[in-house]
């Protein structure tokens, strides 16, 4: 069997960290199965509708690295993928519900149903619609119609149990009587979700259904619509949901939760993919680090958590650091570039050069600014009446390095080094002496890299002029 997921996002705002992960699941679960993914944008509720919302998701997927087969933007033999686009498609399958008596119009106002749940909650009953309007006849069926907007409800059968088997959560049972005679048709002539997303699901050729285990009271209502039509139902994986430390849902109240809050800080999307894949799932051992490729190799639905996944960004921040420290120096180097707020080249060896350092000193993109700002601002004028620069030992380590810098025109590392020692033996300076005047006079810092560092970075000339703006006299 050929294997067919859709990721299916309503356009109501940023693309939330939970729906990167479903989306993910499915990308990955359909590229290591050889099948195909599809995108497609579930815009039936057009109250909640976000102007842009759809450019912002579809931009998010695409730094993730996440590639759809068919989308709106590489149309191929399923669309549309708009939903507000298939209207004609949704109104003709409930016209043969309606025609076989598997479903029906409902006349109820607001107020009425608003009644009935005060009702059913007082008895403590199930909030169910009572079918009012299942025994209209044609004839008050069209009086109504003239007159009244009404929706179309799906008539659920009082039959044998539905059961089915969901690939993470194992065997599931729903009592049909608990289940609504949910609407189908909206007012507006809108499908709601259940009817539209399994309507798309089977035109689109849909056999694996992954998606948030919010969505598993939903799934005996779709299974009922499959049944209806006659089509067969498609495999199901429920995900578990995404949790705040405290063991809450994740939401906006604790932290970021958009897939952008997370880029504009400066995560890159590789640590983000590899962190969302391990919330909910891992390969059987120990291992944390996964590229893309790999995860696409290892990853399997069956290894999915039933349990909700913490979201640590503590692990996050690791994350992050690691992919910082051992990704190719050019990939940093072009993520870094539009973090830098500073009036510098960043097309320069000397900016290779200070983000290789700077990459093993931060977790994320954003704080980049802080760690590179020595290399090129050497104001020292906060320093100025500095004890440690101007004391008298000080002074003379300046003029000492001078006078051995400017005997050679280039110094490599062994050669600082072995200056360094000559330092100790000839002017008995050592250790904190001596480091933290030279990385002040030469970073602005105390604590900071090693002196080699700082010279290969900023060169023979910079050194010693750096040097010398500091000697006193």
């Amino acid at each position: 069997m050929s294997i067919s997921v859709r990721f299916a996002p309503s356009p109501t705002g940023n693309l939330h960290v939970g729906g990167l992960r479903t989306a993910l699941y499915n990308y990955l679960y359909a590229k290591g199965q050889n099948g195909r993914i599809v995108l497609r944008i579930e815009d039936t509720d057009q109250s909640r509708k976000v102007d842009g919302a759809v450019n912002q998701l579809m931009s998010a997927l695409d730094m993730m690295k996440i590639e759809f087969d068919e989308s709106p933007k590489h149309e191929g033999d399923y669309g549309p993928y708009f939903q507000s686009q298939r209207l004609d498609i949704y109104k003709k399958h409930i016209e043969e519900l309606v025609g076989k008596g598997l479903a029906y119009p409902c006349f109820c106002s607001s107020d009425r149903l608003d009644d009935l749940r005060k009702k059913n909650q007082a008895l403590k009953l199930a909030t169910q619609y009572d079918r009012h309007c299942l025994s209209l006849t044609k004839d008050e069926i069209i009086e109504k119609s003239s007159t009244s907007s009404h929706v179309i409800r799906l008539k659920v059968p009082n039959t044998e149990p539905i059961i089915f088997n969901d690939i993470v959560r194992k065997k599931i049972k729903f009592n049909a009587e608990e289940i609504d005679d949910q609407i189908l048709l909206k007012s507006d002539g809108f499908p709601t979700y259940h009817l539209a997303n399994v309507v798309d699901d089977y035109h689109m050729g849909i056999t694996h259904v992954i998606r948030g285990e919010e969505w598993l009271s939903s799934t005996p209502k779709h299974i009922l619509l499959y049944n209806a039509f006659g089509w067969d139902v498609p495999q199901f994986a429920h995900v578990p949901l995404l949790l705040n430390p405290d063991k809450s849902k994740l939401s906006k109240r604790q932290g970021d939760v958009a897939v952008e809050d997370y880029l504009t800080k400066g995560t890159l999307p590789e640590a983000l993919i590899n962190f969302v894949a391990l919330l909910g799932w891992n390969p059987g051992d120990n291992r944390e680090i996964f590229s893309l490729d790999q995860l696409i190799s290892e990853f399997s639905l069956e290894r999915i958590h039933m349990s909700g996944a913490v979201f640590n960004q503590e692990k996050l921040s690791w994350m992050n650091s690691q992919y910082l420290k051992n990704l190719p120096l050019h990939e940093v180097v072009g993520y870094a570039k539009p973090f830098i707020t500073l009036d510098i080249k960043t097309d320069d060896e000397k900016f290779n050069q200070v983000i290789n350092f700077a990459r093993n000193r931060v977790s994320y993109l954003n704080e980049l600014d802080d760690e590179i700002r020595y290399f090129y601002n050497h104001d020292l004028d906060e320093h100025s009446d500095n004890q440690i620069l101007n004391n008298a030992s000080s002074q003379l380590l300046f003029r000492f390095w001078v006078d051995e810098l400017s005997k050679k025109d280039k110094w490599n590392t062994i050669l600082l080094e072995s200056l360094i020692s000559k330092t100790n033996d000839e002017l008995d300076i050592k250790g904190k002496d001596l480091f933290f005047p030279m990385r002040l006079a030469i970073y602005g810092e105390c604590k900071g890299p090693d002196i080699p560092t700082i010279y290969n970075i900023l060169g023979h000339n910079e050194i010693i002029s750096r040097l010398n703006s500091v000697i006193k006299g």
